[in-house]
């Protein structure tokens, strides 16, 4: 049963959604604050947060940003937050998604059930994969990323998305596909998510945000990662 951390100071919005997600059969911890999250992130190590921005005292945004530097797991903001700014903020502080409320149940589960299957084994045996590129090697087994000796510490959605350009290295990987296959909705041609996830990969793996070198944005198409760029 999967641990859900539920971050959400509407105590009657809370208790709702929680109840719904225990109904199927997620395992819910609820917070109204972020006072004491972070030492049970450590204690009791969940499969999922979803957390508001708009909480007393240090808001979802700021706790984010405090999450990522120890936890790697699926953050989900759920959120009344609906603004652009907004949305690509909390993806570029290291959110996976970012769901405005209202939300229909029945959406909210799907979307967590994606993140979900990103990060948990799916009891098929899978062969141990490794990827690399001069400097950078890439293990989906243990989802690590290494840079010459130095570890990359990745979200799972920056993982899978490193791992998608590099199986296809000198190949055009279009919008298309990393929203169907990753994001999990279609692209509507104004949504940035996946290039939050690009800037963030680029500059994690020390890439030049101006002039990228190592993972190239074709504009109007897609990315393409230099295979030959890791020296």
């Amino acid at each position: 049963m999967a641990k859900v951390f539920l971050v959400e100071d509407d105590e009657r919005l809370s208790q709702l959604t929680a109840e719904f997600l225990r109904n199927q059969q997620l395992d819910v911890v609820q917070f109204a604050d972020g006072t004491d999250l972070l030492q049970q992130v450590r204690k009791q190590q969940p499969d999922i947060i979803l957390l508001d921005v708009m909480l007393p005292g240090e808001d979802g945004f700021m706790l984010c940003r405090s999450l990522r530097q120890s936890f790697n797991g699926p953050i989900l903001f759920l959120t009344a937050r609906d603004t652009n700014y907004d949305q690509v903020l909390g993806l570029e502080l290291g959110a996976d998604d970012y769901v405005i409320k209202p939300v229909e149940p029945r959406v909210l589960l799907a979307r967590i059930h994606a993140l979900l299957r990103r990060v948990k084994p799916t009891g098929i045996p899978q062969p141990a994969s490794k990827l690399k590129f001069g400097s950078l090697r890439i293990d989906s087994a243990s989802r690590q990323v290494m840079l010459g000796e130095e570890p990359i510490q990745l979200t799972s959605h920056e993982f899978d998305l490193l791992w998608m350009l590099a199986e296809n290295a000198s190949q055009l990987v279009d919008r298309e596909q990393i929203y169907r296959d990753l994001i999990g909705r279609e692209y509507d041609g104004l949504d940035r998510s996946a290039d939050v996830r690009i800037s963030r990969l680029r500059k994690k793996l020390r890439d030049n945000q101006q002039n990228p070198q190592r993972i190239k944005t074709i504009w109007g198409k897609g990315f393409f990662f230099v295979a030959d760029a890791w020296d």
